[in-house]
């Protein structure tokens, strides 16, 4: 796949779609988490990386939008993300733009290399209207509570998930989401009628969660897995197809900054997984 000369993809993925009750629109089978554009301090990845340039980010977004995967997921604790996603979708035609299904979270910042969190409604709602500003947009397609690991805890005391209800209510959230740390945070969130969907990690050496996982796809609700490499530790051709072929699974989330291994993943996911019907 080539790109041709005024930045157009030629050839374009076409990545199956899956759907969800609880999402307002159709969800590719693969999108993708720009955290390695924004930040790289902190990290687990088994590899340090060099930050892109602002520059070099946008164009980045761009190629991977104009090459077919139309999913994008950011948060505020991804230090730069937000701001040169913003940048780079200020740049896409109407057309392109529209097509784009955006998330972000809220929860966790990381400022000073450290983590931040702060659950309380107050914080959630500034939260949002600092990542509509930075990605230069008017609505989220989908906000997740990014837990910090005290998941019941953040799902009892309810000011997260109430105060993005609000935000859905006025139009500015399209569906509230929790990533989850562990299964009974996952349980919990999956019990509050207000959580349209979970992200979890789940792959062949984390399978623990595929009882949660298949509530989700009964009641209705979109599941997104996260770290589906387990931070690039495992083979893509093999855990990509093992994930996919879980019907009950919307998306899968992976990360990078190399359009090759990002262009042959969404591959294995075209290969593995039927749209929804």
């Amino acid at each position: 796949m080539e790109l041709a000369a005024d930045g157009n993809e030629m050839n374009a993925l076409a990545l199956p779609e899956r759907r969800a009750a609880r999402l307002s629109r159709a969800v590719q089978v693969l999108g993708w988490g720009a955290f390695k554009i924004g930040r790289n301090e902190g990290i687990k990845y088994p590899m340090a990386y060099e930050l892109p340039t602002e520059q070099d980010a946008v164009a980045l977004v761009q190629q991977i939008v104009r090459m077919g995967i139309r999913s994008i997921d950011t948060a505020p604790a991804y230090g730069l993300s937000e701001q040169r996603i913003g940048l780079a979708l200020e740049g896409l035609t109407a057309q392109e733009r529209s097509s784009v299904f955006l998330s972000t979270k809220v929860g966790e910042r990381f400022e000073g290399g450290q983590s931040h969190f702060d659950f309380s409604g107050t914080a959630v709602e500034s939260s949002v209207l600092r990542s509509l500003q930075l990605l230069r947009t008017t609505r989220l397609d989908l906000v997740w509570v990014h837990s910090d690991g005290s998941d019941e805890r953040i799902v009892a005391d309810g000011a997260a998930i109430g105060a993005l209800e609000a935000l859905r209510a006025g139009g500015v959230v399209g569906a509230i989401g929790f990533s989850a740390k562990h299964a009974d945070g996952a349980r919990a969130a999956l019990a509050d009628p207000r959580v349209d969907a979970l992200m979890l990690e789940f792959h062949p050496t984390k399978p623990e969660l595929l009882p949660v996982i298949a509530d989700a796809g009964r009641s209705g609700r979109a599941v997104f897995i996260k770290k589906p490499l387990a931070s690039g530790t495992l083979d893509p051709a093999v855990a990509i197809p093992w994930i996919l072929r879980n019907a009950a699974v919307t998306s899968v989330v992976v990360g990078g900054l190399s359009i090759e291994r990002l262009r042959a993943n969404a591959a294995l996911a075209a290969d593995t997984a039927p749209a929804s019907r």
